[in-house]
Formats: C-alpha cells, sequence, structure tokens
C-alpha cells in the first residue's frame, strides 16, 4: 500500500482542524453527516469524465492517523486543548465510503462518492480526498481524449519531467494508463502499479558518440530487439533517417533482426514522417514504426492524422501531465445531511449562482440505459426509491421542470457501492487492469459516440425522481420563507 512507508494524514486545510476541534469542544455527542464529492463541469468543455484515484482514497482513509510527530506539531500550532490531542492519538476512521466504481465515465454535479461518518471522520478527509480524485481523474479524462485522438494508434505517457512534482509523475502515469494509454516512461510508475514501461534513448546518447552512424551502431548491438533510434538530433532527412537505414542494413539484418523504428522530436512532424516513412520503405523496412513526440495533445494528433501523417506511435509528455489546457478538475465536497435523534436531515448551500445551489440530502444515482444499453441520462433518487421498469418512468428535468416525460423501456443501475463500512474495507477493489478494461468498455458499448465528440458534445443530463426533486423544492422554499 502507497501508504506504508509515509504518513500524510496531516494533508488537509488547516481549517478542517479547526473545525474538528470546535466540534470536539462544543458538541456532547458526535452527530452522523453525510457529504457529497461532485463536479461542475467536463474539462476541456468534453461530454464526460472518467472517475480516478479511488484506490488511493480508500488506502488513505484506512490510514488516517496522527503519531507523535503530528500531535506535536499541532500542539505546538497553540490553539488546540489537550484533550482534543489526546482524542487524535487514538483516532481511526468509522465511517462509511460509498463511490462510483473507480474508472466510471461520469458527469457534473452528481456525487461520485459519498462519506457518511461522524462529523470529525468526515470532515478531516476533505483535502485529501478531493486532491486524490480531482487529480487523476483530470489525467485519467486528458489521457483518454488523447487516445481517442490517436484513433488506434499507441499513446506512450512521456510526461514526467513536466509534472508538478514527484506524486504528479507517479499517479499521473496511473491515471494515463486508466484513461487508455499503453505505457509510461516512468519506472516508478511502472514499479508500483505494474504499467508497462517503455523507453530508448535520449539526444544525449547521439550527441555522447563521435557521429550519429556511431550511437545508433552501438544501441542496436546493446538492444537488437528493441532498436529505436531518435532520428533528429541534427538532420532528420539528410542524416538522422539515412543513418538508421544503414545501421539497420550493417548491424541488425546480419543478425536476423529488425528495426524496430525511429523517434522525431521537432519539426514539421507531419512532413517528416511522410518523407521519413518514403525512406524507409524503399530501403525494404517498411515495418519500422514510426514515433512521434515534442508537446502532443489530442489537437495537435489529431491534425497530424488529418494531414496524413504515417505516425504509429505518440510519445506525449507536458500536455498529458499537466492536463495543460485545462489543468483543473475542480470537484467539490460539501454537506448534504445531518443525522439528528436517528433521522436524517437535507442540508443545501444556495448560491447567487444557481450552478452552485447543490443537491440536498442522502440520494441514489442510477445509470439509465435504453434497450440497445446506451446511458441515456443519470437520475437522482431518493436513497429509498427504486425506479419501477414496468411501466414508463416519470422523471423531473430540473432545468424543465414543467415537461412531462418519461423514461420507457429501460433499464436501471445503481452507481454507488459501499466500499468502507464503518472504518473497515468491506469490497475488494478491482485492480488497474480491471479498472482501464472497464473504461474502454464504457466507451465501447455504453456512451454514445456523440458524447465522444471533443468539438460540441451531446449532453448527458442529470435527471431526478419527482420525490427528490420535490424534496429539493421544499427545503429550498423553507430556507427562503426563513430570510
Amino acid at each position: 500500500m502507497q501508504h506504508d512507508s509515509r504518513n500524510i494524514s496531516m494533508l488537509m486545510d488547516f481549517y478542517e482542524m479547526t473545525m474538528a476541534h470546535g466540534y470536539f469542544t462544543k458538541q456532547e455527542e458526535m452527530d452522523r453527516v453525510a457529504f457529497d464529492v461532485f463536479f461542475r463541469r467536463n474539462p476541456d468543455k468534453g461530454g464526460f469524465a472518467i472517475f480516478g484515484g479511488l484506490e488511493q482514497i480508500v488506502e488513505y482513509i484506512l490510514n488516517l492517523h496522527f503519531d507523535e510527530r503530528d500531535i506535536a506539531y499541532l500542539r505546538d500550532q497553540g490553539i488546540f486543548s489537550d484533550e482534543f490531542l489526546d482524542y487524535l492519538k487514538d483516532f481511526s476512521f468509522t465511517g462509511d465510503v460509498y463511490a462510483f466504481p473507480e474508472g466510471s465515465i461520469i458527469y457534473p454535479n452528481e456525487p461520485v462518492i459519498t462519506i457518511v461518518a461522524p462529523l470529525i471522520d468526515a470532515q478531516i478527509v476533505e483535502t485529501a480526498v478531493l486532491t486524490m480524485m480531482n487529480h487523476q481523474s483530470l489525467i485519467a479524462t486528458k489521457a483518454n481524449r488523447i487516445v481517442r485522438a490517436a484513433d488506434g494508434r499507441v499513446v506512450a505517457d512521456f510526461g514526467a519531467r513536466r509534472a508538478h512534482n514527484v506524486d504528479a509523475a507517479v499517479y499521473g502515469a496511473r491515471a494515463a494508463y486508466i484513461g487508455g494509454v499503453g505505457s509510461t516512461a516512468t519506472v516508478l510508475g511502472g514499479q508500483q502499479f505494474g504499467i508497462p514501461v517503455s523507453g530508448t534513448m535520449a539526444h544525449s546518447w547521439v550527441m555522447y558518440y563521435g557521429s550519429e552512424y556511431d550511437a545508433f551502431k552501438a544501441y542496436a548491438e546493446v538492444y537488437p530487439d528493441n532498436a529505436v533510434f531518435l532520428v533528429d538530433t541534427y538532420d532528420v532527412l539528410n542524416s538522422g533517417v539515412p543513418n538508421a537505414i544503414q545501421v539497420a542494413k550493417d548491424v541488425l539484418e546480419p543478425m536476423g533482426k529488425r528495426l524496430k523504428g525511429i523517434r522525431l522530436d521537432s519539426g514539421d512532424l507531419a512532413y517528416l514522417a511522410k518523407k521519413a516513412r518514403r525512406m524507409l520503405d524503399d530501403a525494404g523496412l517498411e515495418d519500422c514504426k514510426i514515433m512521434a513526440s515534442n508537446s502532443l495533445d489530442e489537437y495537435t494528433i489529431k491534425s497530424l492524422l488529418l494531414q496524413g501523417g504515417p505516425i504509429d506511435i505518440f510519445g506525449v509528455g507536458e500536455r498529458l501531465i499537466t492536463s495543460k489546457s485545462d489543468p483543473v478538475f475542480g470537484a467539490v465536497y460539501k454537506i448534504a445531511s445531518i443525522e439528528k435523534d436517528g433521522k436524517w436531515e437535507p442540508r443545501i448551500k444556495i448560491s447567487e449562482a444557481v450552478e452552485k445551489i447543490t443537491n440536498p440530502g442522502l440520494k441514489k444515482v442510477y445509470r439509465v440505459y435504453n434497450e440497445k444499453g446506451r446511458a441515456i441520462a443519470d437520475l437522482m433518487t431518493l436513497l429509498r426509491e427504486v425506479p419501477d421498469t414496468e411501466e414508463p418512468y416519470r422523471y423531473i428535468n430540473p432545468e424543465q421542470p414543467w415537461r412531462e416525460l418519461y423514461f420507457e423501456n429501460c433499464t436501471f443501475k445503481e452507481m454507488k457501492q459501499l466500499i468502507i463500512k464503518d472504518g473497515k474495507l468491506i469490497k475488494e477493489l478491482p485492480t488497474l487492469e480491471e479498472i482501464r478494461q472497464y473504461v474502454k468498455d464504457q466507451l465501447a458499448n455504453e456512451i454514445w459516440p456523440e458524447e465522444q465528440r471533443f468539438e460540441n458534445p451531446h449532453r448527458h443530463y442529470l435527471d431526478m425522481s419527482p420525490s427528490y426533486y420535490q424534496l429539493k423544492l421544499d427545503l429550498l422554499n423553507r430556507i427562503y420563507r426563513k430570510k
């Protein structure tokens, strides 16, 4: 587990600890509460996002504790009582965690994670839960966009050196793999998560040797079964590709081996790939792959392919690992309900911005499928509601509540699963390969191609049961009457 060697329980905003101390001081008994984790918009104006980071969230929660150094640091702040610090010495998370399966296709405003726990337990996990979900969901979503743009060609993660820190590189590699990237250059990511690793040479290898030919020859002699040459150190067409071909003839073919590939890392990639492809084919190296790298993303890849660039493999770095075009996922953590005297009372946050009004109460999320198994909407209901599939099911579009709308001949799948119960893991988590395959299966079979467009994708609606919509409306009316 990732936290065996380090304790990250102090990964929180300071207000979480001041509030925890306040609750401890003022509350005789600690109420149970429910917090929802959701996001408000898809990255890059896309049609969906991919949920990542659940495994790390679970590991963090199961290992949550405060050691002597943590207690000493908090004592040094001078604002926490000894009684509260003693309480923290024996602290462990005792609540429940409900979540969509990791790798789920997710949409704005639906509760992807719900934490039901004593107030302090629920409060102090906020930042860690958000940072893990926000980062990996962002990178998984970006990676999938890049993979879809590549249209069946191999995509490799080259992003570690441009990542924002070590964890961003390692967990970014994990998220990218979930999103569909075929391998990573980040060795620690490969080691930690079993992701296939890939890599050959940098420009320094070529520059070290007296000539480009000698550099390629040396590499071919060491790695005859995986000879991929970086051909843009000096001159791609007049030096790099000719030397690659010559080494293939002089060194590899006498050994019964083939040149696996060349890599382009600068210049007009479409033009150079076309020229290089012709040179390789004329030399009888039709099976030699062309790899391209250098500030690629889904838009540049799509453009290169539209230009007819014969590129087989894309190495994608900074624009993947930082999601450069839209680097903030924006998931939030909002209280939804409080248990008082055995009954759950809904809570709602109201804002002048309508889109920031939260969805209150304990609730379920169902994915709604048509007869062909395509997801046509998501549906929020009250906790004890089970949609009736025998009759047309009336639902509310909260943006157009006056419309009479029905789901007919549809099936409903409950999305949230109970993962942690009373602080204990009760459900086995899927492997990374299973998460990755789950993403592929959803996109191939469930999610409409129209939602997968980069430009103006079809919108997936989050609807409400009439009962749930009425609960939200009644709560809003009650609050405004009090004003």
